[in-house]
């Protein structure tokens, strides 16, 4: 693959696309707005991974996520080869699921030799029926169940333990050594959205550095929890490099403490959190630059401390499957109001992609039966729902549109279905892998039947 610039072609859908390209240089799918397959075709509409997504939805229907395999295994690629390249010691690439965990998507990513970061019981089955190995599943989660621990045991995976009580309640329950990791709090802040901010003192997640003695102490006190690692996440859609970089010095002075306990700790994750485009200003490091960083940067860490290198671990979630998706409604209804604004309505909203009314998330878009027809309107996208803040896109730029015409959301990989609900008993979309000209369905689209399927009618209401 080859790098592109981001030349745009004023008044033309095509902006968003590849149009020229720089040799020598890999593109990195985290800095595209577009999956790497996408193109225009003769009719003027939309390709990805060589299917037209005009017909697409004509067979599947709409709302419709088209995941492009390629840019995901791109995606995959590129992590584990940087991995390899910067990082003289052992290393492993996992995937952090909960941006999007399906049996199709654990089964492409752990293809491509990378493990399966999971943070719910629901999420770890769902790896181990896609046929992940145990050995490569990292179980995360800030309250996890005993019911989801037993499961953790069972299975033979790593668990991340985060809190006192599940550091207890593993040593009372385990009957053999467990692995384990242990999530440590910081202290670092990076600018990002309070929501996903998860590495400064003030976050519900993990142990603070202030209670490490008594932390280290109790687990060398249980050896029935085999603690072989510490992790520490900063957050989500991070640009800045920095961060990444003073979190290397505070893991590793947090190993130099361990072993002050006789702690083995051979192991280091470090997280992720690399940001991707949502628009043309975004402008995250590529895959190769972050991960150089954080290679460089433990290495650095571990030579000024005289300390072996660890085996090191990273999480990237968003950067691996969030432009490798685009999500495509139909436009049905328009509303003017002179001298206000023109609402487009479309057949989906917050409950396919809740990210703007949660986030206030901005994205882009593209009509894909019209990619090179001139930008001469600018429009509110508004969802079907029930909610005056189902607004999807605000003052987006399209041509001039018609009812029936495909609307394609970019960016949607990434904590859209992974998010979608049941909102006014809407079911949700169905989902496609495309490559090679081929679509196959990996989410089927719910039907009405589903909707009521577990629900509970009491005798006496008959």
């Amino acid at each position: 693959m080859l790098a592109t610039d981001r030349t745009q072609v004023q008044n033309s859908g095509r902006q968003y696309l590849h149009n020229t390209e720089k040799e020598g240089e890999m593109r990195s799918p985290n800095q595209e707005l577009m999956p790497l397959s996408a193109q225009v075709n003769s009719q003027d509409c939309l390709e990805i991974g060589g299917c037209d997504v005009t017909a697409l939805v004509e067979q599947f229907g709409s709302p419709l996520y088209i995941l492009d395999e390629m840019t995901v295994r791109t995606a995959c690629r590129q992590y584990r080869e940087a991995m390899a390249s910067y990082y003289p010691g052992e290393s492993l690439v996992l995937y952090a699921s909960k941006a999007w965990n399906s049996l199709a998507v654990c089964a492409i990513v752990a293809s491509e030799g990378l493990g399966i970061d999971v943070v719910s019981g629901g999420e770890l089955y769902t790896a181990l029926q896609a046929g992940v190995s145990p050995d490569k599943l990292y179980f995360h989660g800030n309250n996890k169940s005993s019911a989801e621990l037993e499961l953790a045991i069972e299975s033979g995976c790593t668990i991340v333990v985060d809190n006192w009580l599940e550091l207890q309640t593993l040593a009372n329950i385990a009957t053999e050594p467990v692995r384990i990791l242990l999530r440590l709090t910081p202290g670092i802040e990076c600018h990002t959205h309070e929501y996903i901010r998860t590495g400064h003192l003030d976050s519900k997640f993990g142990f603070d550095p202030n209670v490490l003695d008594e932390l280290f102490r109790f687990v060398s006190q249980h050896p029935i929890l085999n603690c072989i690692g510490l992790h520490a996440h900063i957050g989500s859609q991070i640009f800045e490099s920095q961060p990444h970089k003073d979190l290397a010095g505070v893991l590793v002075d947090f190993i130099s403490k361990a072993s002050q306990y006789d702690l083995p700790i051979q192991l280091l994750n470090v997280g992720g959190g690399l940001g991707i485009c949502y628009t043309e200003s975004d402008d995250p490091p590529s895959i190769d630059a972050w991960v150089k960083g954080v290679c460089e940067a433990i290495v650095t860490a571990c030579e000024e401390r005289q300390l072996p290198l660890p085996k090191l671990l990273c999480e990237p979630g968003r950067s691996i499957i969030g432009s490798a998706c685009v999500t495509a409604y139909t436009i049905g209804t328009r509303k003017e109001i002179p001298e206000i604004r023109t609402y487009l309505a479309i057949d989906g909203g917050m409950s396919d992609n809740p990210r703007p009314i949660t986030y206030q998330s901005v994205y882009r878009c593209v009509v894909a039966n019209r990619m090179s027809q001139p930008l001469t309107e600018t429009v509110t996208i508004a969802g079907k729902h029930c909610e005056s803040g189902d607004i999807l896109i605000k003052e987006a730029k399209l041509p001039q549109t018609e009812s029936g015409d495909i609307f394609v959301v970019m960016s949607t990989g990434a904590y859209n279905y992974s998010m979608a609900s049941n909102y006014n008993r809407i079911p949700r979309p169905a989902a496609v892998l495309v490559a090679e000209g081929e679509a196959e369905l990996i989410l089927q689209r719910e039907t009405y039947q589903d909707l009521i399927r577990h629900d509970c009618l009491p005798k006496r209401l008959t």
